[in-house]
């Protein structure tokens, strides 16, 4: 059919040879017409021949139609073009900025779809060849080149087979600094690499590594830089970036690697509080991936807990209580964090107008977000009884009371209103004798 006789005329070598390619490479956008291709007679092979052909004109077509194959869901046409891959390699050294991109993007495309073609190309040597590629000073390369790495570390083998070959290389030094070069040199970039430093770190075999390149405090002070470049102006793009650097410091930070970083930088607080406020509002799902990253900084660490209250950043961090479930539940869990500090840290807390916020979620439907917040009560009551002589006065045992049938918090809810009640001789607060016998 049309298929055949696309591949026709781009084997005659007529004059109209580029055009037939043109042609070809329209045709392969489609679904259908990739399966056919690649299995007709010689379809991949001809592809190749002028892929690596003396004629710049020719070669661009031809790696545009490889470009369109590679785009294919179908691991059969990923697998039809592994003959391409070693070609794909050595082109990466040389020829235009285009040229190399698109090799790139066709490299990266391949791999996603297909194991045979990852396999393939690892002992044809595709980590060096990253590896001197990333030292490219365009844009367009490095963009591309960013995005075969982070095809090749989200494959399932890629902690044992993957990350050991680019730990061995001068890639993670490199990504580092365009990582951290992203706000001078492009965003495009700097967003790639950060995933592929975040995938590195997912697979907890290359955080010592990590740790020692400085990695902690090179992410620490770009999201000090970021943070004071949003609060100047508006900055389009880089929400991009800040996601996948939080998640790097978050899990750099909740791993025991034995080379534990203190750190004590208040600045990263700071920062960490005004990306939320400048994208509360327009790109929300930032607020849980800092909330994340804070959970993790006051988890153990009194240092942050203090500097959060006195810097008064606890207005701010209240204030994110209705932002979403997932923000709910991630607040308390932070004020849960510093609440387990002790009695100083629960009066501040108390002081400071955290109880009357906390009848808000206790009101929800939500079991998460109101089993967060029974353990916030439980540490301020048990570490400062006066919060829960307050409690009751706000009416609070009412709001405890609705959660008195859910099965999973009933026994708490109980506990609690123990607690609370207590100090009181509280005949007063108690409905009526009936209401918690239910709990004998």
């Amino acid at each position: 059919g049309q298929v055949s006789e696309l591949l026709r005329g781009v084997q005659r070598g007529s004059e109209d040879r580029k055009r037939s390619l043109r042609c070809l490479r329209r045709a392969l956008q489609n679904k259908e017409t990739q399966q056919k291709f690649v299995r007709l007679d010689g379809s991949v092979q001809t592809l190749i021949g002028l892929f690596t052909s003396s004629l710049a004109d020719m070669q661009m077509e031809a790696a545009r139609c490889l470009h369109e194959l590679s785009h294919s869901s179908d691991a059969a046409v990923a697998e039809a073009c592994m003959p391409v891959t070693s070609y794909l390699l050595t082109y990466l050294s040389g020829h235009s900025t285009e040229f190399t991109e698109l090799c790139l993007y066709t490299l990266g495309n391949l791999v996603v779809e297909s194991e045979a073609v990852r396999k393939q190309l690892l002992p044809q040597g595709i980590i060096p060849v990253l590896a001197s590629c990333i030292q490219s000073p365009h844009e367009a390369v490095l963009e591309g080149l960013g995005y075969v790495l982070s095809q090749l570390l989200q494959a399932k083998e890629a902690p044992t087979e993957i990350i050991p070959l680019v730990l061995d290389s001068v890639l993670p030094q490199h990504m580092l600094r365009l990582v951290c070069s992203g706000l001078k040199f492009g965003t495009g970039a700097a967003v790639e690499f950060a995933w592929c430093l975040h995938y590195i770190v997912c697979s907890h075999t290359a955080n010592v590594v990590l740790m020692s390149l400085g990695t902690v405090p090179a992410l620490i002070s770009l999201l000090c830089d970021i943070a004071s470049e949003i609060s100047q102006s508006v900055s389009e793009g880089l929400e991009l970036l800040i996601c996948p650097v939080l998640r790097c410091l978050g899990n750099l930070l909740a791993e025991e690697t034995g080379c534990e970083v203190q750190i004590q930088d208040e600045r990263l607080l700071v920062a960490l509080f005004i990306v939320m406020q400048c994208y509360l509002q327009q790109h929300p799902f930032i607020i849980p991936e800092c909330l994340w990253l804070l959970n993790n900084l006051t988890a153990d660490e009194p240092f942050f807990c203090s500097a959060l209250l006195s810097l008064d950043l606890l207005p701010a961090l209240l204030q994110l209580l209705p932002c979403s479930q997932t923000a709910s539940v991630l607040v308390l869990t932070v004020l849960c964090n510093i609440a387990e500090k002790g009695p100083a840290y629960c009066q501040q807390l108390h002081q400071r107008a955290a109880l009357p916020l906390l009848l808000c979620p206790l009101a929800l439907p939500d079991p998460e977000v109101v089993g967060q917040c029974l353990e916030l009560l439980h540490l301020l009551f048990l570490h400062w009884p006066q919060a829960a002589l307050d409690f009751i006065r706000q009416g609070g045992h009412q709001a405890l009371k609705q959660h008195q049938s859910t099965p999973e918090l009933q026994e708490r809810v109980q506990a609690l209103l123990d607690m609370a009640l207590q100090p009181l001789g509280a005949s007063a607060f108690r409905s009526s004798p009936a209401a918690s016998s239910t709990f004998s």
